[in-house]
C-alpha cells in the first residue's frame, strides 16, 4: 500500500509540470488564433486541477457556495495549507474566478504568457511605487468584475494551523470595494505537508462563508479586518480525520 502511494505520488510529481506546459500551449492557442473569451479558457486550468486530483487520489467536497449571490466579484480570502490547495480550488471550486500571482511567474516563458492571457493579475511584492501601482490596477479590475482568489497568510503554513493575515489582501480588497468571503480549506496539509514532494491520497473539505463587506472601510482598518476575516476562515475549518 505504501509502495502504491509512493508511486501515486511520484506521478504526480512528474505529470504536474508536464501538464502545466500542456494546457498553457492550448490557452494560448485557444485564446490567440479562435479567439475564444478568458472564461471560456478556464475550462483548461479547472482541467488541470481535475486531473492531478485525480491522479492523486484526492477527493474535495466544497459546501457553502449558495452563500453568493451571483453576478458580483469578489475576494476569495483562504488559509493556505499547502501547495495542494491549488489544485483542489482550481479542479472543484466551481466559480468563475482569476488567481493572484507574483509578477515573477508571468516571466516564466509560455506559462507567464498563457497566464496574462487568460486574465490572471500579476502582484509586484517589492516595496515603493511599482508595488502600489500594481495594487491599484489589481483592485481596477476586480471592481470591475474579475473575483480573485488570495491567501492572506503570505505563505503556506508550515504546521496545518491557521495563522495571523497580513493586511495587503485587505487594502485590495478596501480599495476595489468588492465584498471579501472566507474560505476554509481542511485536509491538504495531511495531503501535501510544506517540505515534502509527494502528494497522498485523502480528502479536502472547502467551506465558502458569507460576503464581509469592505464598502465604508478605511485603510487604518485594515488591521481589524484582517483579524476578522481569520476568525470568519477560522469558523469554517473542519477536522477531515
Amino acid at each position: 500500500m505504501k509502495f502504491f502511494t509512493f508511486i501515486r505520488g511520484l506521478l504526480v510529481l512528474l505529470l504536474a509540470p508536464v501538464l502545466t506546459f500542456i494546457i498553457s500551449i492550448l490557452a494560448i492557442l485557444l485564446l490567440v488564433i479562435f479567439r475564444i473569451s478568458a472564461r471560456t479558457v478556464q475550462v483548461l486550468p479547472r482541467t488541470w486541477g481535475k486531473i492531478i486530483l485525480a491522479v492523486s487520489g484526492v477527493r474535495v467536497t466544497v459546501e457553502g457556495l449558495e452563500n453568493l449571490p451571483t453576478g458580483k466579484p469578489y475576494i476569495f480570502a483562504a488559509n493556505h495549507q499547502s501547495q495542494f490547495d491549488i489544485f483542489a480550488i482550481q479542479g472543484r471550486f466551481n466559480y468563475d474566478l482569476r488567481w493572484l500571482a507574483k509578477k515573477e511567474l508571468f516571466d516564466i516563458p509560455i506559462f507567464g504568457t498563457a497566464m496574462r492571457l487568460a486574465g490572471y493579475i500579476a502582484i509586484d511584492r517589492s516595496h515603493g511605487r511599482k508595488a502600489l501601482k500594481s495594487l491599484q490596477e489589481a483592485a481596477k479590475r476586480i471592481a470591475a468584475g474579475t473575483s480573485v482568489i488570495i491567501f492572506p497568510e503570505g505563505t503556506r503554513s508550515p504546521d496545518g494551523k491557521l495563522h495571523d493575515f497580513k493586511s495587503g489582501g485587505m487594502i485590495l480588497a478596501i480599495k476595489s470595494g468588492v465584498p471579501l468571503v472566507p474560505v476554509g480549506i481542511s485536509g491538504t496539509f495531511a495531503v501535501l505537508p510544506k517540505g515534502s514532494l509527494l502528494a497522498k491520497p485523502g480528502h479536502v473539505t472547502i467551506r465558502v462563508g458569507k460576503p464581509v463587506a469592505t464598502e465604508g472601510v478605511s485603510a487604518k482598518q485594515k488591521h481589524e479586518l484582517a483579524e476578522r476575516m481569520k476568525e470568519e476562515v477560522g469558523k469554517l475549518l473542519v477536522d477531515n480525520g
